[in-house]
C-alpha cells in the first residue's frame, strides 16, 4: 500500500498536495474544507504589505485578481491585520494539518513585527510572496537580489517558525540565487509565483490587469527549474506553483524534484474536489509503478539524476528547431 505523506519545511503533511493562497483558504471554514479533501497543508491568503503599514486604501484594480482584488475586497472591509491573526489562531484550532501564513511584500520596511505576531498567534510557517519590480535603472541585479536577501535576514531575527519565499522566474543566475537564499536562512522556495502583469485596452486607451489564473502549459519553464534547482547540494525544499489541475500534474513536479504541489487556480475553476482527485490519480499511479512512498521517486527526472543532464539545457532547443529547417 502507497502513502503519500511527507515532510516540508519541517512539518509532517498526509499528502504533498497544499491548497495554495487564494480566497479558498481566507476563512476557518473553507479551510476546514481543505483538509477533508486531502490538503497537506494550506496557505492562508496572502496579508499585503500596504495593508500592514496602513496604505492598502490608495490601491485599486477594476478586474479579478486572486492575490489582490480578492484581498481588496475582503480584507479593506475589516479591521485587516487583527481578522487576520484571528484567521490564523482559528484555523490552528479547528485543523490538524499545518496552516501557513502568507504576507505579499517588496521591502523589509514596517511590516516584520507583524510577522511576529503571526508566529504568536500559531502558524506553522510563513510563506513570504515577494513581488518586487525593479524600476531604476542604476540598480544593478545583484543589489535588486539583496531586497529579498534583507527580507529573509530581517525574518530570521525575528522568527523561529520555518520561512519559505515565493520568488519570480526571472533571475540572471536562479540557481546561485537560491543558494544565496539558503545561506541567508530561507527553509523553502516555492517557484513561481504569478505577478501582476498589464494589459492594455486598446479601445478606452487605458491599462488593465491581465488574467493571473496558471494554464496548464505553463509547467514547462516550472518543471525545467524546479529540475535544475532540485538538482543542486541546496538542502531547500521546493513547492511547486503554476499550473496543477490534475494529478498527472502534480507527479510531474514531483518527479522534478518538488517537496509539495500547491493548488490554486484549480481552486477557483473546481472548487476543493480537485485535491481529492489529484491525491487518488497519484495513489494509483504509485501503486501502478509500485512506489512505496513519495521518496522512491521524487527528483527521479531532475538535472543530478537523468542520464543525460543536457535534457534541460541547449541540446534540446538545437534538436527540436533543426527539424524545422
Amino acid at each position: 500500500m502507497s502513502t503519500i505523506n511527507t515532510r516540508y519545511l519541517g512539518l509532517e503533511l498526509s499528502s504533498p498536495i497544499i491548497a495554495g493562497s487564494s480566497n479558498f483558504t481566507s476563512k476557518v471554514e473553507s479551510i476546514i474544507e481543505a483538509e477533508a479533501a486531502g490538503a497537506g497543508a494550506v496557505v492562508l491568503k496572502s496579508l499585503f504589505e500596504e495593508q500592514i503599514v496602513s496604505q492598502a486604501h490608495s490601491m485599486s484594480t477594476r478586474e479579478s485578481y486572486p492575490e489582490a482584488d480578492d484581498y481588496l475586497q475582503y480584507y479593506t472591509r475589516t479591521n485587516s491585520v487583527d481578522a487576520y491573526l484571528d484567521l490564523v489562531a482559528g484555523a490552528r484550532r479547528s485543523v490538524k494539518i499545518p496552516v501557513i501564513a502568507s504576507i505579499n511584500c517588496f521591502s523589509p520596511r514596517g511590516w516584520m513585527d507583524f510577522a511576529a505576531e503571526i508566529e504568536k498567534a500559531g502558524a506553522s510557517a510563513l510563506e513570504v510572496n515577494i513581488f518586487f519590480i525593479p524600476t531604476d535603472k542604476h540598480l544593478s541585479s545583484n543589489d535588486s537580489e539583496k531586497v529579498y536577501f534583507r527580507i529573509i535576514d530581517d525574518l530570521r531575527k525575528k522568527l523561529k517558525i520555518p520561512v519559505s519565499v515565493k520568488i519570480g522566474l526571472r533571475f540572471s543566475n536562479l540557481l546561485n540565487f537560491v543558494w544565496q537564499m539558503k545561506n541567508h536562512g530561507a527553509d523553502g522556495i516555492v517557484m513561481f509565483n504569478r505577478f501582476y502583469e498589464p494589459d492594455f485596452d486598446i479601445n478606452n486607451l487605458t491599462i488593465h490587469p491581465a488574467s493571473v489564473l496558471s494554464a496548464t502549459v505553463e509547467q514547462r519553464y516550472v518543471l525545467r527549474w524546479i529540475g535544475m534547482v532540485s538538482g543542486q547540494d541546496i538542502k531547500m525544499d521546493i513547492s511547486a506553483s503554476t499550473g496543477v489541475y490534475s494529478g498527472e500534474d502534480a507527479i510531474k513536479y514531483l518527479l522534478a524534484g518538488a517537496t509539495t504541489v500547491q493548488v490554486c487556480s484549480a481552486l477557483y475553476k473546481r472548487g476543493f474536489t480537485v485535491i481529492t482527485e489529484i491525491n487518488e490519480a497519484l495513489h494509483k499511479w504509485m501503486t501502478a509503478k509500485e512506489f512505496k512512498s513519495i521518496s522512491d521517486f521524487r527528483g527521479r527526472l531532475n538535472y543530478r539524476n537523468v542520464e543525460n543532464p543536457s535534457l534541460f539545457e541547449r541540446s534540446q532547443f538545437m534538436k527540436h528547431y533543426s527539424s524545422y529547417i
